[in-house]
C-alpha cells in the first residue's frame, strides 16, 4: 500500500501545478480523462493515484514525472528543521488546536501523542490532534463526531468514510471533522499528566518520558529530534 507521505506529497504536487495554470479541477480532470471527482480524492491526499494517471494529469499541465531518493524519512529532518524555527503559540495557532478542544463535548481533555510533545517543546510534526479517551466516554464522542460531520478513517481504501464511527467498531481510531482531524487512544483509565501553559491557557498533556514508553510513533519522532540536536561544546 502506498505511504500517507506519498499521498501527500503527490497532492501538493498536483494542487500546485493546477493553481499556477488557473486551472478548474473540472479542467484539469477534462483534459486528463479522469473524473472531477478523482482529481479532488487526489488534491486531498485521500487516494494515491496510479503512475498512469498521475502522469496523464501531469501532461495535461504540461510537466511530466521526476523520479529520485533521498536519505529515509529526510522530509521529517527538514520539517523539523523549519518547526524547531518557529514559536510554539505559532505552531499550535497553525493547527487550530484551541479552537477544536473549545469544540470538545465535556470530556477530560487529555492530550496525548505528538500533540502533547509539541506542546511540551518538541519540533515534532503534528498532523492530528491526539488525545486519550476513556471507553466509557465513547458514546458521548461518538455524539459529537455525528453533530459535527464525522468521518472515520477506512485503512483498507486510504480514505475517510465507510466504517461505523463509533470507537467501539473495527478500525483506527481516528477521525475527520469539521473542525479537524482527532485520533484517540482508548483506555480504561487516563494517563496521568503534567499541566503546561501557553499565553493564558493550560493543557493537560501526557509528560514526555511516558509517551517514550507507550506511544511508538511519539517516541521515534522524539529520539530522532534528539539525536539530531548538536551537543554543547566544553
Amino acid at each position: 500500500m502506498p505511504s500517507p507521505r506519498l499521498a501527500i506529497l503527490i497532492a501538493s504536487v498536483v494542487r500546485e501545478q493546477r493553481h499556477l495554470r488557473d486551472l478548474t479541477q473540472c479542467e484539469l480532470a477534462e483534459a486528463a480523462g479522469v473524473s472531477q471527482a478523482a482529481v479532488a480524492r487526489i488534491e486531498n491526499g485521500n487516494r494515491t493515484p496510479s503512475i498512469t494517471v498521475l502522469e496523464a494529469l501531469l501532461a495535461a499541465m504540461g510537466v511530466q514525472l521526476v523520479v529520485g531518493v533521498e536519505p529515509l524519512d529526510a522530509h521529517l529532518d527538514a520539517r523539523m528543521d523549519d518547526l524547531a524555527a518557529r514559536p510554539i503559540a505559532e505552531r499550535i495557532e497553525a493547527l487550530a488546536l484551541d479552537d477544536l478542544l473549545d469544540r470538545l463535548p465535556d470530556l477530560p481533555p487529555v492530550i496525548t501523542g505528538s500533540t502533547a510533545a509539541l506542546l511540551q517543546g518538541a519540533p515534532v510534526p503534528v498532523e492530528a490532534l491526539e488525545i486519550a479517551l476513556r471507553w466509557q466516554d465513547s458514546k458521548l464522542f461518538t455524539s459529537w463526531l455525528e453533530n459535527n460531520y464525522g468521518r472515520r478513517w477506512n485503512a483498507r481504501w486510504s480514505e475517510w468514510g465507510g466504517l461505523w464511527l463509533e470507537p467501539e467498531e473495527p478500525g483506527e481510531h481516528r477521525w475527520s471533522t469539521t473542525y479537524g482531524e482527532i485520533r484517540a487512544t482508548m483506555c480504561d483509565e487516563l494517563p496521568e499528566t503534567i499541566e503546561v501553559r501557553h499565553g493564558q491557557r493550560s493543557y493537560q498533556v501526557v509528560p514526555l518520558v511516558e509517551l517514550e514508553l507507550t506511544d511508538a510513533r511519539a517516541a521515534d519522532l522524539l529520539r530522532r529530534y534528539r539525536d539530531r540536536r548538536p551537543t554543547d561544546a566544553g
